[in-house]
C-alpha cells in the first residue's frame, strides 16, 4: 500500500500529475484544488489512494490529508465512484465541500458535472453525522503564514485564510459582520462560510 508519493512533477495536465520517484514516474489522478498546489519540476507531495481493479490500477493523489479524507469519505457512500468524488472535490475543495455537507447544501454538491439532486442528498444524508462529528476538520492552520504580522488576532488569521480560499476583502468583510472576535479562528472561517453560502 502506498502512503504518500513524494518527488518532482514532472507531468501536470487536467486531472493528472506525474510525480517521480526513484526514476519512476507514478501517474496520479488529481482533482482541481490539488492540481493549483502543483508547479512543473518542484517537488511534491501527494497522499495517495489506490483503486485496484481487474482492468486497472489508479493512483488518486491529495495535496492534503483533508481532501485525501473527504475522498474516502465520498466514496463511501453509494453510487458516488471515484470520477464522482473527484468532481465533487474540484467543484469546490475539501473546504467547501464538507461546509457543504453541515448545511445541507445540495447546490454546492450539484454544482460537479454527473451529480443530481438525488445523489445530493444521499451524500448529505450518509455524511452530516460524520463530519458534523468531526471525523473531518477544515484545517486552515497554514493560514497564518498568510497573516499579516501586525495582525496576530483570530480574525486576522480568519482573514487570511479566507483570502487564501479566493474570497475579496469586501465579501469577507460581509461575511465576518457580527462575528464574535473571540472565537477561534476556525468558527470565525466556518460562521463566514455559512453567511456565504446562505447569501448565495
Amino acid at each position: 500500500m502506498i502512503y504518500y508519493l513524494s518527488g518532482p512533477v514532472t507531468v501536470l495536465e487536467p486531472g493528472l500529475a506525474v510525480l517521480e520517484c526513484g526514476g519512476v514516474g507514478y501517474a496520479c489522478r488529481v482533482t482541481t484544488y490539488t492540481a493549483g498546489q502543483l508547479k512543473l519540476q518542484r517537488s511534491a507531495r501527494l497522499y495517495i489512494t489506490e483503486s485496484i481493479r481487474e482492468d486497472a490500477h489508479d493512483l488518486y493523489g491529495f495535496s492534503s490529508r483533508e481532501e485525501q479524507s473527504c475522498y474516502e469519505l465520498l466514496t463511501s457512500v453509494s453510487g458516488v465512484g471515484p470520477k464522482a468524488a473527484m468532481a465533487i472535490l474540484s467543484a469546490g475543495g475539501p473546504q467547501n465541500f464538507t461546509l457543504a455537507v453541515m448545511t445541507g447544501d445540495e447546490k454546492q454538491l450539484m454544482a460537479a458535472p454527473g451529480v443530481g439532486k438525488k445523489l445530493a442528498q444521499r451524500i448529505i444524508l450518509e455524511l452530516k453525522d460524520k463530519i458534523g462529528g468531526q471525523t473531518v476538520e477544515l484545517d486552515f492552520s497554514g493560514a497564518s503564514a498568510a497573516a499579516p504580522a501586525s495582525g496576530g488576532s483570530e480574525l486576522a488569521l480568519a482573514r487570511a485564510a479566507l483570502q487564501e480560499l479566493g474570497y475579496s476583502p469586501a465579501e469577507i468583510a460581509a461575511a465576518l459582520k457580527g462575528a464574535d472576535a473571540s472565537l477561534p479562528t476556525q468558527e470565525l472561517v466556518r460562521y463566514a462560510l455559512r453567511a456565504m453560502v446562505m447569501k448565495g
